[in-house]
C-alpha cells in the first residue's frame, strides 16, 4: 500500500469518526451533519453504516438505580416464559401510590401494543381503572373498547362499560358495551342472557380482540375487587373453596383451570380459554395478594404479558423457584365450559 493510499484510508476513517461523534455523541441529525460537513445526506448514512461494519459503533445502556428492576423483568420472563414482563418500583407501605405506578406503566405498555383498528377487550377492577385513569396518549386510535364481563354498578372500578367508554373516549376510539350484570341470579337466568343477541354479539367481539387488558385478583382479601362483589352470604365459598384466584371474575384453581364453584355458573362473562386465540393478554397485579393469582394465572396459560410491582414480582419469581426448582412451564390448554 503506498503512502497516498495510506493517507486516504486515514482520512475516510476520521471522516467517519467525525460523523459518528456528532451522530451518537452530539445527538445530530444526519441532514443536519451533512449541511455542516458539506456532504449528500445518502453519503453521512453511507459513513455511519461503514462505521458500524468497522466495529467504530458500540453502544451501552446503563440502566442506573433501575438495573434491578431490568434483571428482574428478565428472570421472571425467563422462568414463566412469558413474552413480556413489565416491574415497577415498590413504595413499602403504599399500595395506593403503587397501584398507579402499575396502572402508568401498563397504560404505556398499552400504548406501544395497540394499532388502528384493534379491538381491546377489559375487565373491571382496580388495576385497570388505574390504567385508564393514567393513559395519556400522543395521538388518536382508530379502536374499539369491549368489555369481557357483564358490570356492577355502584363503584367505578366495578362498572366496566363505564371504564370501556372512558378508555375509548382517551383513546379517541369506540366503546361497545355490555348490558348485563356480572352475576346472574342462577345457572338458568345466566344460560338465557348468554343467548341474548346483543350480549352474544358484544362477547363474541370480545373473542375476537387482538388485545385484552386483565386484572388478576385475589378472593379471600377484604377490599378486593372480587371480594366486594360477592354477596355477604356467598363469601364462605370462596374460602372453603379451591380457588387460588379470579381471571375474568371466573375463580381459578392454582394449576389455572376454572374451579367447580356455585359462583361461576353464574357468571356472564367470556370464559378463560376463551382468550387462548387473542395475540396480546396483559394481566396487571399489585400487592403481596396477588402472588398465588398470578402464579395460577401462569400456571393456566392465561396471560402472555405481566405488568406488576417490584415487591409482587420477588415473591412471584422466589415462590416459583422454590416449588418447581427450574423454569416454569405454563399450560397450554385449558377447557372451555
Amino acid at each position: 500500500m503506498s503512502i497516498a493510499d495510506g493517507n486516504d484510508e486515514t482520512a475516510t476513517i476520521r471522516k467517519i469518526h467525525t460523523v459518528l461523534t456528532l451522530h451518537f455523541i452530539e445527538g445530530m441529525k444526519q441532514s443536519e451533519i451533512a449541511a455542516r460537513l458539506n456532504l449528500s445526506t445518502s453519503k453521512v448514512n453511507r459513513l455511519i453504516r461503514q462505521g458500524r461494519e468497522l466495529g467504530m459503533v458500540r453502544i451501552s445502556i446503563d440502566a442506573g438505580p433501575f438495573q434491578r428492576l431490568v434483571d428482574m423483568e428478565r428472570a421472571l420472563a425467563l422462568t414463566t416464559g412469558l413474552g413480556k414482563v413489565v416491574v415497577t418500583p415498590s413504595l413499602p407501605g403504599n399500595p395506593d401510590t403503587n397501584l398507579q405506578v402499575v396502572g402508568r406503566a401498563a397504560a404505556n405498555e398499552l400504548l406501544e401494543t395497540i394499532r388502528d383498528g384493534d379491538v381491546i377487550a377489559i375487565t373491571g377492577g382496580k388495576a385497570v381503572s388505574a390504567i385508564v385513569e393514567n393513559i395519556a396518549p400522543d395521538r388518536a386510535f382508530d379502536v374499539t373498547v369491549v368489555p369481557l364481563t357483564g358490570g356492577v354498578q355502584g363503584k367505578y372500578y366495578t362498572d366496566v362499560n363505564h371504564l370501556a367508554t372512558q378508555l375509548a373516549d382517551k383513546l379517541g376510539g369506540s366503546a361497545v358495551l355490555l348490558h348485563a350484570p356480572l352475576f346472574a341470579e342462577s345457572r338458568e337466568q345466566r344460560d338465557t342472557l348468554m343467548e341474548v343477541g346483543s350480549i352474544r354479539q358484544v362477547l363474541d367481539l370480545a373473542r375476537r380482540a387482538q388485545v385484552a387488558l386483565v386484572g388478576i385478583g385475589s378472593i379471600a382479601t377484604e377490599g378486593s375487587s372480587y371480594y366486594d362483589l360477592v354477596p355477604n352470604s356467598e363469601r364462605e365459598l370462596l374460602l372453603n373453596g379451591d380457588a387460588g384466584g379470579e381471571f375474568l371474575a371466573h375463580l381459578i384453581r392454582d394449576d389455572g383451570s376454572v374451579a367447580d364453584s356455585p359462583l361461576n355458573s353464574r357468571l356472564v362473562a367470556l370464559n378463560p380459554a376463551e382468550l387462548a386465540t387473542c395475540p396480546k393478554t396483559i394481566g396487571v397485579a399489585v400487592g403481596p395478594e396477588k402472588v398465588r393469582p398470578i402464579r395460577a394465572a401462569l400456571a393456566g396459560g392465561l396471560i402472555s404479558s405481566l405488568i406488576v410491582d417490584e415487591e409482587t414480582a420477588s415473591s412471584v419469581q422466589a415462590s416459583t423457584e422454590a416449588t418447581s426448582g427450574a423454569p416454569f412451564e405454563a399450560s397450554t390448554e385449558q377447557e372451555v365450559k
